[in-house]
């Protein structure tokens, strides 16, 4: 592999697995922090319960993305040459599956920042104004560290990905006071010989985030928040339709030409259980459910590809 093609992919793989570990983080502190929020609910709170749980998310927050920008200087650019600030055009790469990972990572970075600082008691329009923003902050610094290394280069339409997956959240919570049309994301091995991808992973996890092959990003639509209110329709089942793209051990098109491979679009409508919806008087299962809510969990799938046409799955993921 060339020094430039091996460079720009090992720049796209870290940036997205920092945006999958940067939404972990956020969702964990969610997760942690509706413990006491289903003790006091936020519309009760007296002003200084809500100066302290203000407090507590600004200094947290704060303490985390100054520590984790400290960190990814560190980890990833310390060692690499500087340069001008400057943009590289990976728009045609991989079929833009890692775009769509961009949408879904700061989507919900944002769907958390919305939650949590309803949580601590910010009014319903400043948490969506604010909280809608969270997941551009998060990735904007790492599109700029990116501008500045002379092996790698900011990415527009990763930027402009990160952007669309905030303004989703902003747009349905303005719309809707809710959201109806969740970003999932599922994985599956594939049978494309791992020793021919750019980079190998050494385990199921860096597999799931270095395969694009593999991966199939959804948006799943809440039926029921569409019908009236006496619809006797499944609160609890959803309907998704996914996208993803296989054959692809190179990001460019010529590059995977070149090594043999013809790479090919997918589609797919499915069923999806929205776990949000799922009645639990435990205050865990709420919070598991919250935080798997992310994920598009195994279910029958109708695929159509170039490739192969129509394509049923009785189970899929």
């Amino acid at each position: 592999m060339e020094a430039g093609s091996y460079f720009t992919f090992f720049s796209r793989w870290r940036k997205y697995k920092l945006s999958h570990f940067t939404a972990f983080i956020l969702l964990a502190q969610l997760f942690s922090s509706t413990g006491f929020a289903n003790t006091i609910p936020a519309d009760t709170l007296t002003a200084d319960q809500k100066n302290i749980r203000q407090a507590g998310v600004a200094t947290g927050f704060a303490a985390g993305y100054g520590t984790s920008l400290i960190l990814l200087h560190q980890a990833w650019y310390k060692h690499d040459p500087p340069s001008k600030f400057h943009f590289h055009n990976d728009l045609h790469y991989w079929n833009q599956v890692d775009k769509a990972g961009h949408f879904w990572t700061a989507f919900h970075q944002s769907r958390a920042g919305v939650d949590m600082l309803g949580w601590a008691g910010v009014s319903e329009k400043k948490a969506i104004l604010y909280g809608s923003m969270v997941g551009l902050l998060l990735q904007t610094p790492i599109e700029v560290f990116d501008g500045y290394g002379e092996t790698y280069g900011a990415s527009l339409s990763d930027m402009g990905a990160n952007t669309l997956g905030s303004v989703a959240v902003m747009a349905q919570q303005h719309l809707w006071k809710e959201i109806r049309i969740m970003p999932k994301f599922s994985f599956h091995k594939t049978p494309i010989e791992l020793q021919r991808l750019e980079m190998l992973g050494e385990n199921y996890f860096e597999q799931m985030l270095k395969d694009y092959n593999g991966q199939t990003y959804w948006l799943s639509v809440d039926i029921s928040a569409f019908l009236p209110p006496e619809s006797r329709y499944p609160k609890w089942l959803n309907m998704a339709v996914g996208y993803g793209a296989e054959d692809m051990v190179a990001g460019s098109p010529s590059e995977n030409t070149k090594m043999g491979y013809k790479s090919y679009r997918q589609y797919y409508l499915s069923l999806d259980l929205n776990l949000m919806n799922i009645n639990t008087r435990s205050n865990f299962l709420k919070k598991v459910f919250y935080v798997l809510s992310i994920l598009h969990l195994p279910a029958p799938a109708l695929e159509f590809n170039s490739k192969q046409g129509l394509v049923f799955h009785p189970m899929y993921y």
